[in-house]
């Protein structure tokens, strides 16, 4: 029971409670469907933290980067291709994601029905001007997202700015994070109850078809990672570094291994970059900038998790999500992974965000979050491999690295 009970099982009790929701869900279908409240609680408790866990993990990111200062040539390039690398690999989940279609040809019980309003219906410009708001405090009490991420990133460049006159506001900050950080995972704790009584409503309410949706949907995230991986970082690095492919595989191979037993970025970064320095030859000066910023802003994985998420509860329900809706997914997904927990099951909360904002009904996270230690070990991978590509590709760019200074 001790070991049960240990925060990073935490998974193991989740997936405890799913066996036991699809067990009430065939056995017990009456009850089961009487037991969802306890389902919705857990979903509006994960609601209730959205912009807390935002505020504080963007700010603190800003305000305790040590590297802010050398934010020059180098940290400009890094961003710049970061950012270009995470839009890459949104498109290209995309593109698996509808070639897949998690969410179409599976049959159930009772066919899903949304009574929402669906999608919301926003321009790329109304995105755009929706985020920079008259009223910041409105704004965070309705949940607005986006411009409470922007309020916060002005606000935490304002405390950077004011030197040892901010630092009441950074170290309250720091406080309020550690706080809000810690209720946070006493919500997750919550999980297998909300788990179990979602997916026993599942059951009940859709039959075993739910399976082949969930089945499907990972498949989807995994595929959708495989190609990032192959697509952004493998070409890309083959063809402008020229690093010999068995090296270079092998180097991620060996950081892999680690995301995938710890599912975290920060965890598995002195294996990034003892890999990164070591077996590839990267310039310290370099991996000591890169690796740790794409720790914190780098989540091409990101970009799976939220494709693959959208167009599985916009089919799942039959809801229309057209494509030139894709711009502004693309925009929001950007800025919103640059909050992304370092708690376990924390991307459950940026998932439950990010469909939230685009008006898609949240009542499959509950089921997904049941496997998401499966999805973790993909996104988590795909993160800290475009560290290790962007590393390389900023090394030879600045002209500190070749393809002769790797170990052989």
């Amino acid at each position: 029971m001790k070991f049960l009970m240990k925060k990073e099982n935490l998974f193991i009790r989740i997936a405890i409670g799913f066996v036991i929701g699809i067990a009430l869900g065939f056995l017990a279908p009456s009850f089961s469907l009487s037991i969802k409240f306890l389902g919705d609680i857990y979903l509006n408790l994960i609601k209730m933290m959205i912009i807390p866990i935002l505020v504080c993990a963007v700010a603190g990111g800003i305000i305790n980067s040590s590297d802010i200062t050398a934010l020059k040539r180098i940290g400009v390039k890094t961003v710049i291709l970061y950012v270009i690398m995470f839009l890459a690999s949104f498109a290209v989940s995309f593109g698996v994601a509808v070639t897949i279609r998690p969410g179409l040809n599976v049959v159930f019980e009772n066919q899903p029905v949304y009574e929402g309003d669906g999608p919301a219906s926003m321009s790329f410009g109304e995105v755009l001007t929706g985020i920079v708001q008259d009223n910041m405090l409105k704004a965070m009490l309705d949940n607005a997202v986006l411009p409470t991420i922007l309020f916060t990133m002005i606000i935490a460049i304002a405390i950077l700015a004011a030197g040892e006159k901010g630092k009441v506001l950074k170290d309250f900050i720091n406080s309020m994070s550690a706080v809000a950080f810690s209720v946070l995972g006493m919500i997750m704790e919550t999980s297998p109850v909300g788990v179990m009584a979602l997916m026993a409503f599942s059951i009940a309410e859709y039959g075993s078809g739910i399976f082949m949706a969930i089945g499907k949907y990972i498949l989807c995230c995994w595929l959708a990672c495989i190609a990032v991986f192959i697509i952004v970082f493998t070409i890309p690095v083959k063809l402008y570094t020229g690093v010999d492919l068995r090296t270079y595989l092998a180097a991620c191979g060996k950081v892999a291994l680690m995301t995938m037993s710890t599912t975290s970025s920060a965890a598995t970064l002195p294996t990034t970059i003892r890999v990164s320095t070591e077996d590839l030859g990267a310039p310290a000066s370099i991996s000591d900038f890169t690796l740790p910023l794409g720790c914190t802003i780098n989540m091409c994985g990101g970009a799976c998790s939220f494709c693959c998420i959208s167009l599985f509860v916009a089919d799942f329900y039959s809801l229309d999500l057209p494509l030139g809706k894709l711009a502004a997914m693309a925009v929001v997904a950007t800025l919103i992974n640059m909050a992304a927990p370092g708690i376990p099951g924390g991307g459950i909360v940026l998932m439950t965000s990010y469909l939230t904002i685009f008006g898609l009904p949240i009542d499959l996270i509950g089921p997904v979050a049941a496997f998401y230690r499966l999805l973790d070990m993909a996104f988590t991978t795909i993160n800290v491999e475009g560290d290790i590509a962007a590393n390389l590709i900023i090394s030879k760019s600045e002209g500190l690295w070749d393809p002769s200074m790797v170990r052989r």
